[in-house]
């Protein structure tokens, strides 16, 4: 597929760069919501080998504050504005409003990708119009207003929600795809940390391949989240090493892009797997 002026390929395993220019975000609020600040750290995750920088306005992490479309679209046009004069990268916005959307579109965003999956009920505009129209890519992640939660112990539960979350993405991709936006510029993302307790986030990466299987490349948003921190009894700040181990695995199950706060790391991580997969003879 095509984001920006860059092609990514059907194989290997790409680094998206999160970049949040907020003050509240679970992992590095405060650290990039001033313009200088946000434009380093865009440019030394380019150096540090991101293909692709997804800016964020708002936090979306448990209990966060909802922030007004004028206040995300004040933290965000004028950093990706800049960007784009100053940086050959492709660059996303995660926003799931559709007004931002558009706003963005126009200040250059090669790349939306919605939390809500385009079906934010308070967008008095379709997302889905807006992309459709646009020609962008956009990155379509699984939430539902429903909590889908199972015993870690319980295979049937864990199945029949796996297969309600899968059905809830073929649905936004139909959605997607009657508004005009072509599957060439679709990518999923199972939505890790959204809509699901501490047993479905572990059970939709650990069958991220079903996901894959459904025919558009796959993101993976799983960096420093709580699942993590969970599995491993680890505070936020020492998640790192969990991180690249599920980007990781998903390279070895065929998710083309992994979304991480830490570029090198998963980068290499990431970089060695696809080297091991591309010289498998079993």
């Amino acid at each position: 597929m095509v984001i920006g002026n860059k092609t990514f390929k059907d194989t290997g395993t790409y680094i998206m760069g999160i970049l949040n220019v907020t003050p509240d975000s679970f992992y590095d609020g405060g650290q990039f919501d001033d313009m200088d600040s946000a434009l380093y750290q865009a440019e030394q995750m380019m150096r540090d080998g991101a293909d692709i920088i997804d800016i964020g306005g708002e936090s979306t992490r448990p209990g966060h504050e909802p922030i007004s479309c004028d206040e995300e679209m004040e933290r965000v046009i004028p950093v990706l504005t800049e960007i784009k004069k100053r940086i050959d990268i492709p660059v996303s916005v995660d926003t799931y409003r559709s007004t931002t959307a558009k706003e963005a579109i126009a200040a250059g965003a090669d790349m939306i990708n919605d939390i809500w999956g385009l079906n934010y009920a308070g967008n008095d505009v379709s997302m889905a119009d807006v992309v459709g129209e646009s020609g962008v890519a956009v990155c379509i992640m699984h939430n539902n207003t429903n909590m889908y939660k199972a015993d870690i112990k319980d295979k049937k539960a864990i199945q029949d929600n796996l297969s309600h979350i899968i059905s809830d993405v073929r649905a936004s991709v139909d959605m997607a795809r009657a508004h005009g936006i072509k599957d060439e510029k679709i990518i999923i993302d199972p939505g890790v940390g959204f809509a699901k307790d501490y047993a479905m986030n572990m059970a939709v990466m650990a069958n991220i391949d079903r996901f894959v299987e459904l025919g558009y490349p796959v993101l993976l948003g799983a960096s420093n989240k709580s699942v993590i921190g969970d599995a491993l009894d680890v505070p936020v700040e020492e998640r790192l090493f969990g991180t690249v181990a599920t980007s990781v695995y998903a390279a070895t199950k065929g998710v083309r892009f992994v979304r991480v706060h830490d570029i090198i790391g998963n980068r290499h991580a990431v970089l060695m797997a696809d080297k091991l997969l591309d010289v498998r003879v079993w």
